[in-house]
């Protein structure tokens, strides 16, 4: 996701759409933006944290499994490392692709609850919920753009998003 360029003119309206709603939940872009800059400024990636939580001024984070280090590093990689069709599943005879497979199997599962800090003192919910991956076949399977872009890609990246026409 992180490489917006590469994509069609319909893929990138529609990712410009859902983030531009993502980020009127928070209460503008400016709020996302300076949302996502303190994911970015944690000392240790937040999804490592022991608690399964992160909590920023511009709101928080909760999930539902603890993530280990090293798990997120091997997503790092893999993320960079994809194949031409964004598929993070490496071929059956690569010598990762049972780590990858084992990494999926671990973060399927997980479901992030993001919460902006506009929403939490009304009535109305304005927390949306994200999944890390998304399961296209058995030998397919891609990172979610959405979490992509809220825990990974650069702010450059997502204010060029933000600001497609």
């Amino acid at each position: 996701m992180c490489n917006f360029n590469s994509l069609d003119d319909e893929a990138k309206l529609n990712h410009h759409k859902r983030l531009t709603t993502i980020a009127d939940s928070f209460g503008g872009i400016n709020f996302f933006l300076q949302f996502l800059e303190a994911i970015r400024e944690e000392k240790n990636h937040p999804l490592t944290a022991g608690n399964s939580y992160f909590n920023s001024s511009f709101g928080k984070i909760k999930w539902n499994k603890v993530i280990f280090k090293d798990k997120i590093t091997l997503l790092l990689k893999i993320r960079l490392e994809k194949n031409d069709d964004d598929n993070i599943l490496p071929n059956k005879d690569d010598k990762q692709y049972k780590k990858v497979l084992n990494l999926v199997r671990t973060l399927k599962p997980i479901v992030f609850t993001i919460m902006p800090r506009i929403a939490q003192n009304r009535e109305e919910e304005k927390a949306f919920i994200i999944k890390p991956f998304d399961i296209i076949g058995v030998d397919k399977t891609v990172l979610n753009p959405i979490f992509d872009i809220i825990f990974f890609c650069s702010i450059d990246k997502v204010k060029k998003i933000l600001s497609y026409k």
